[in-house]
């Protein structure tokens, strides 16, 4: 069996564009000689979350409202930023900031960067921790965000997310990285 091969693009259109998505259409010649004239890409910005624990060995979690989804979701602290614009723990940085009002008492550890979907779309996530978070501020929302802070004791984390209540796939895979990541420290 050989190892998968490189698709070749043939020729790529941008079907749709805005600020925050971009859709666009590629003509790709597979590895067999096939041709596909409609695989669609989504550009998106990268994401950056944050695991952080507060000096009362708590996890500031968020429930928010999810519109593609139409459900409330428990997940960590995340936003987008685009990286040639953005350092990543700056985005997350300013994301813990805004959506807990909690501040650093020390540098973020970065856990690790996956892709989200990369199948179709382009973004990847960016994964921290931050430890002995205080909280200092009111939330600073923009008009979409409906955010309630849910402190989480450190020991209950892994169980929420083992009984489904954390189901938001970066939040659950930064979940593990932290908990792996504090077990071995």
């Amino acid at each position: 069996m050989s190892s998968p091969r490189h698709w070749r693009l043939v020729r790529s259109n941008i079907a749709f564009k805005h600020k925050w998505y971009t859709l666009r259409r590629d003509e790709v010649e597979l590895p067999n000689g096939h041709q596909v004239d409609d695989f669609f890409v989504s550009e998106r910005p990268d994401g950056a979350l944050v695991f952080p624990i507060t000096e009362q060995n708590e996890v500031l979690f968020v429930r928010q409202y999810k519109h593609a989804a139409q459900n409330v979701f428990l997940e960590l602290p995340a936003g987008s930023f685009f990286p040639d614009q953005e350092q990543a723990k700056d985005a997350a940085q300013r994301e813990l900031l805004e959506e807990t009002g909690a501040v650093l008492t020390q540098d973020l550890i970065p856990l690790g960067v996956l892709h989200d979907n990369p199948a179709k779309d382009t973004n990847r996530l960016h994964l921290f921790l931050a430890q002995n978070v205080r909280v200092e501020q009111a939330q600073v929302l923009d008009i979409t965000e409906d955010i309630e802070v849910v402190r989480v004791p450190l020991d209950q984390v892994l169980p929420r997310v083992l009984n489904g209540e954390i189901c938001v796939s970066g939040s659950v895979a930064l979940c593990f990285l932290a908990l792996r990541h504090l077990q071995s420290n």
